[in-house]
């Protein structure tokens, strides 16, 4: 029988093995991208429709890992079947769509259909492969030609071809991404869902309106105040003078003045230059902002200073910000 720990050296030593060669072949790429590279982020940029990925077997899961990785980064693309495209789902591809069509060998049957669609209709078609001379790469009018690298471990399953397809996939979307300026708030619009789509929230998409604000002005005698500050129910009350925030009245305002209250004005009480941000900020940011001073609603204002909402700590605890 084996022993345990040699079996174990054996597996970690294989693991490392296949890493470190698909890890070699990647810095190759990263030295000797494709000559069409930067022609097909160039001309991907001019498309008004949409990106149709196509690929069969393994192909096919990288096709649709990179159709999803550049729909969700502003380049509007789906993956679309050979075989279904072959039953009717060519109608789904128009003109002012394009093409990129992904076969290890180049010699994909399946994608023959997809291949000559795109040659009848005039759609542009980028073929993605290892091999220059192959059907597919010279029916294409630009090629990510793919290093002819060896297939890691025994070499019966694809494993670094594979592996350099979705890198090169990532790759081809992060400069559409750059050259697009899409940022992280463009990002959560297509991400609203889950932990990242909640740390990539902005501010106003949390934060609860005017029609939830006490709004006084400086003169106000604190028994309205009170009153407007009871009937909103937000604990606090802003202070506003020509449509500009000047004060915020907390809670804590309040009981620290509460000697001779019923005498003051709402600006005698209210915090003068109080912490606001601004509604196009992360909310991871204005919760930090919360955090470090020690305070569980922030005003928030425009760029002229008016007070256009209130966030309260609750609301970005609620929507998974911490």
């Amino acid at each position: 029988m084996q022993d345990p720990t040699d079996q174990r050296d054996k597996v970690l030593a294989t693991a490392a093995q296949v890493l470190e060669h698909e890890g070699r072949a990647l810095l190759r790429m990263a030295d000797n991208l494709p000559d069409d590279f930067a022609a097909a982020v160039a001309q991907i940029l001019t498309i008004k429709g949409r990106i149709i990925l196509s690929g069969i077997g393994k192909s096919g899961h990288i096709a649709r890992k990179i159709a999803s990785t550049l729909a969700s980064t502003g380049t509007p693309a789906y993956f679309v079947h050979p075989a279904e495209a072959s039953h009717g789902d060519l109608g789904m591809i128009t003109g002012d769509d394009l093409c990129i069509l992904l076969s290890n060998s180049g010699e994909t049957s399946e994608l023959g259909d997809l291949i000559r669609h795109t040659r009848r209709f005039s759609i542009p078609m980028i073929g993605m492969s290892s091999h220059d001379d192959s059907t597919l790469m010279r029916a294409a009018d630009l090629r990510l030609t793919l290093p002819q690298e060896p297939e890691a471990g025994s070499g019966i399953a694809p494993t670094t071809s594979t592996t350099m397809a979705l890198a090169l996939g990532d790759a081809l979307a992060m400069a559409l991404m750059e050259q697009r300026g899409f940022l992280s708030e463009h990002f959560r619009t297509y991400h609203p869902g889950g932990k990242l789509g909640a740390q990539l929230a902005l501010v106003h998409q949390l934060m609860h309106g005017e029609e939830a604000m006490a709004t006084v002005a400086p003169d106000a005698d604190m028994q309205a105040t009170l009153l407007k500050m009871s009937e909103k129910g937000f604990g606090i009350a802003c202070v506003v003078d020509a449509g500009k925030l000047v004060g915020v009245i907390s809670d804590g305002d309040l009981r620290r003045n509460s000697p001779n209250l019923g005498s003051r004005r709402a600006i005698d009480v209210a915090t003068k230059q109080p912490k606001t941000v601004p509604p196009d900020m992360m909310a991871a940011e204005a919760l930090a902002v919360m955090n470090t001073n020690k305070i569980t609603v922030l005003v928030v204002v425009d760029d002229a200073g008016a007070p256009v909402g209130l966030l309260r700590i609750h609301d970005c605890l609620r929507a998974g910000v911490a």
